[in-house]
């Protein structure tokens, strides 16, 4: 048995073993051992292991979300040996990926083999599973989160049963545990739609803010995908579109390309961002200069370099997920908001879309969707910035991001997903003495 362990092992030690802290440095935890099975029955020993000492269990993929989905004072399973592409199905147009493969490593290989995801989110580092676990999405206008991409998952339950669901095959859990915030057991591989490689023509350009406000449904109706940023203390967007393109390919210089997405977006933005941390008052001017520094610029390229951009400046994020008919009034209170308050804001807010899908306890669920989210720099105070968001996000009925800084609970989650219900039942059918629970499932589930 390959699996590694760390930390003591006994049911009295709780809390002992090394602390762990997510991406952006805001969640820590003290698991009292990790474990990294090499096998979806090398998990399921690790499972029953834990359960017979009386420990919870969580697995971590690379941390990426901002709020305790994954933080434990049990056992912290890390998918570090569960990696690689098991399959690819060139009739089905399928690809069946261990859990914890980092995405990016799935997008560099797809296209080695000709092959892309439909759509993704703007960032790669996370695992497949915690990426999907949490319901990461990009923006698009018929095409969804990561998560709607899955065709199937393998799934290991509270009590060690290794299952298998999709469309034909347990239904009724795939529904749920495409988006299964880590409640009804742990993904040990997953199954996603592929198609062959293409290419995308990215326009990106600034705008102004009454523009794009103006223009919102007519941007998202002639887009493939359409995303927006607005920069606070400013009327300057920046807007990207992103259609499908017959090519030739034509990427960005080599040279402009770091210029713009790692010397000015990160590197400039870091110094910007401390410097405003510093003296917040300073905040509003360098607004005015970073809204200006990107120029218009048209680049085509295959998907996961159009998709996704280097992400190096650490910060906090909130996002709410809202029916797109009430992003426009939304969007125009908080500019309105942070205009009449004293808050200095240095992260521009990002803006995107999506359809409705199917999935349970999917932020799209059901309904056409814009998403909102806003972010600061690491170690600024974010609790009057979010709250005032949140506020206004909730009154346009707003679902949370899963993985994002959100005050919801059971309560408000179950008004704002019809088929919340649906997922604490099925929760209660497969992890019936919550081997799974934290204290972040259970404000967001209930117990």
């Amino acid at each position: 048995m390959s699996t590694r362990t760390a930390g003591p092992t006994g049911p009295g030690s709780a809390g002992t073993g090394s602390p762990w802290r997510n991406w952006a440095g805001n969640v820590t935890s003290r698991p009292v051992r990790e474990v990294s099975p090499a096998s979806a029955e090398e998990l399921a020993a690790e499972l029953r292991r834990a359960a017979r000492d009386g420990l919870r269990v969580k697995t971590v993929g690379t941390g990426h979300s901002f709020t305790s989905i994954a933080a434990t004072d049990g056992v912290l399973v890390r998918p570090d040996l569960l990696t690689g592409i098991r399959r690819i199905d060139r009739e089905a147009m399928t690809v069946t990926v261990e859990s914890g493969t980092p995405l990016k490593r799935l997008n560099v290989a797809l296209a080695r083999e000709g092959l892309s995801l439909t759509n993704m989110g703007d960032i790669m580092e996370q695992t497949v599973a915690g990426a999907t676990s949490t319901g990461t999405h990009g923006t698009g206008r018929d095409s969804a989160s990561i998560a709607a991409q899955i065709r199937a998952l393998e799934l290991v339950t509270a009590d060690g049963t290794l299952m298998t669901c999709s469309a034909e095959e347990n239904p009724e859990i795939f529904t749920a545990a495409r988006i299964g915030l880590g409640a009804l057991g742990v993904v040990t591989a997953i199954t996603f739609a592929v198609e062959p490689v293409f290419l995308l023509t990215a326009r990106e350009e600034p705008m102004r803010f009454d523009r794009v406000i103006a223009e919102f449904d007519e941007l998202h109706a002639e887009n493939e995908h359409f995303e927006f940023y607005w920069f606070p203390h400013t009327d300057n967007c920046n807007t990207k579109r992103n259609n499908r393109s017959a090519g030739p390919a034509a990427p960005l210089p080599r040279l402009g390309g770091w210029f713009e997405d790692e010397f000015l977006s990160n590197g400039v933005f870091q110094a910007a961002c401390s410097l405003g941390r510093a003296v917040p008052p300073a905040i509003p001017a360098i607004a005015r200069i970073s809204s200006r520094a990107l120029s218009a610029r048209t680049y085509t390229d295959i998907p996961y370099k159009v998709f996704t951009s280097p992400r190096r400046v650490r910060f906090l994020e909130m996002e709410y997920a809202l029916p797109r008919e009430a992003a426009t009034a939304a969007l125009r209170e908080l500019k309105a908001m942070v205009e009449g308050s004293p808050l200095k804001v240095s992260f521009p807010v990002e803006v995107r879309t999506a359809p409705a899908d199917d999935i349970a306890l999917s932020t799209a669920s059901g309904r056409e969707t814009a998403y909102v989210a806003v972010h600061l720099y690491r170690g600024t105070p974010h609790h009057g910035y979010f709250t005032a968001v949140e506020r206004i996000m909730t009154a346009h009925g707003g679902r949370p991001h899963w993985g994002k800084v959100h005050t919801r609970d059971a309560a408000y989650l179950a008004e704002a997903y019809p088929r919340f219900a649906e997922f604490t039942a099925l929760r209660d059918r497969l992890d019936p003495d919550r081997l799974f629970a934290n204290d972040y499932l259970r404000r967001v589930l209930g117990d």
